[in-house]
């Protein structure tokens, strides 16, 4: 439709159909991808009782011309603004992390592994443990946010284990008593 729109004739009458046409296309997936986002958060906070997520400055990382569309295209800020807005609604806590090192450190003795970003795979030499980079991400970054989020409860005996379940049901449900949310 752009390249349509670029053969048209200037001041014509196709110039200004080609052009609405072509606002009516990006509307359109713009509402898709609106869409899409908010579903997935809400799925999101409805099926977990704490959501942690890395506190990414997505204007710094859209500069990065090779990322800049695929970071767009998925709607990175959109789904942090709906997952904020359905944890107030629903009554879940979303965290966000500092970004820095979540990667690096390992999840086990919590020593810093310098990798490239092209390693995939975490081994760290000081205890031996391995495991997928992103999976060394993610645990790292609910440790902080379990962390975090025991302090603002002011629970200073919460001790975050090796083995955290993804799933905090049980935990929750003994601080706060059955819970509201809806269950699907």
């Amino acid at each position: 439709m752009q390249r349509r729109l670029s053969k048209t004739e200037k001041g014509s009458k196709n110039k200004v159909k080609a052009k609405k046409k072509l606002g009516r296309a990006h509307l359109k997936v713009s509402r898709r991808r609106n869409d899409w986002v908010c579903k997935l958060a809400s799925r999101v906070i409805r099926s977990n009782d704490l959501v942690a997520i890395e506190n990414l400055k997505v204007r710094n990382l859209v500069k990065n011309h090779c990322l800049a569309k695929s970071i767009s295209d998925a709607a990175w800020y959109r789904f942090r603004e709906w997952l904020e807005y359905f944890g107030i609604v629903y009554g879940v806590p979303v965290i966000a992390v500092n970004p820095s090192y979540t990667s690096q450190n390992c999840s086990n003795c919590g020593q810093k592994v310098v990798k490239t970003l092209s390693t995939r795979t975490h081994q760290c030499p000081h205890c031996g443990y391995v495991v997928d980079r992103d999976e060394n991400a993610a645990i790292n970054i609910l440790k902080s946010a379990l962390k975090e989020w025991a302090n603002t409860v002011g629970r200073t005996e919460f001790e975050v284990s090796r083995e955290i379940p993804l799933c905090l049901n049980v935990e929750t449900q003994a601080l706060y008593g059955n819970s509201t949310k809806e269950k699907t």
